[in-house]
């Protein structure tokens, strides 16, 4: 008899966790490139839909400096970002490498039963992180928002994660070019690059109100200061 493992708990949920078919046939550059557009056009979306029945918190953003490395933004469905497939794959890499549970990378099975586990654990972060961000009254008291409200607000951010772990499996099984994980990473970046520069948004500062993006306060200052020194710093 073979003993008992902690992978082979996955295996009954095993069929009911979605997944991504990997491809019948090589995929050519241009099937790549396509699929990798598409898979950043729908991250992109997610990060531009706001979270439906939130109240609006005045104050900082205490998770602002994190937000670029975990590729989320706030208030959208894009909230969690990649956090929970960054945590579940640390955890079960952590596992496997403390010899902590007992799993054979050179067998098949093995590797496909690894990687359910870990995409289980990625969903379940999901929904804890979910709640955990509801309960913080991130998004107003649960009091106030009612039963119903929060527990959509949970589902938003629990299917838009789940999106999140297709999309980076997607790229991963060969359908596109790189990871989920870099290319949101890296869009991220350029996206705050990009906004920090020409955002046309104004916003109250000890001197007054002026343009959120750099480049366009550059011009504006420019064309309204008396003093070019002053404009510059």
């Amino acid at each position: 008899m073979t003993a008992f493992r902690f992978i082979d708990l996955v295996q009954p949920v095993r069929a009911w966790l979605p997944e991504v078919e990997a491809p019948l046939k090589r995929q050519a550059f241009r099937e790549k490139l396509l699929w990798t557009a598409v898979t950043l056009f729908i991250y992109l979306i997610c990060c531009q839909i706001p979270l439906y029945g939130t109240v609006r918190q005045e104050g900082s953003d205490p998770l602002y400096w994190l937000r670029v490395i975990l590729a989320s933004n706030k208030g959208t469905l894009m909230e969690l970002g990649i956090s929970p497939i960054i945590t579940s794959s640390m955890i079960m890499q952590l596992l496997a490498g403390a010899h902590l549970i007992e799993v054979n990378m050179g067998s098949k099975n093995d590797r496909e039963l690894f990687q359910a586990a870990q995409k289980l654990f990625g969903i379940i972060i999901t929904i804890g992180e979910a709640i955990a961000y509801l309960l913080s009254g991130m998004y107003g008291q649960p009091s106030d928002l009612g039963i119903f409200t929060s527990v959509l607000i949970v589902a938003q951010l629990s299917v838009a994660g789940i999106i999140v772990l297709l999309l980076d499996e997607l790229l991963q099984k060969g359908y596109g070019l790189g990871s989920g994980i870099s290319l949101f990473i890296a869009t991220n970046i350029c996206e705050v690059i990009l906004w920090k520069s020409f955002s046309p948004v104004t916003i109250r500062t000890e001197q007054g109100a002026e343009f959120e993006g750099a480049i366009i306060a550059l011009f504006h200052f420019l064309f309204t200061k008396s003093s070019y020194v002053s404009a510059l710093q």
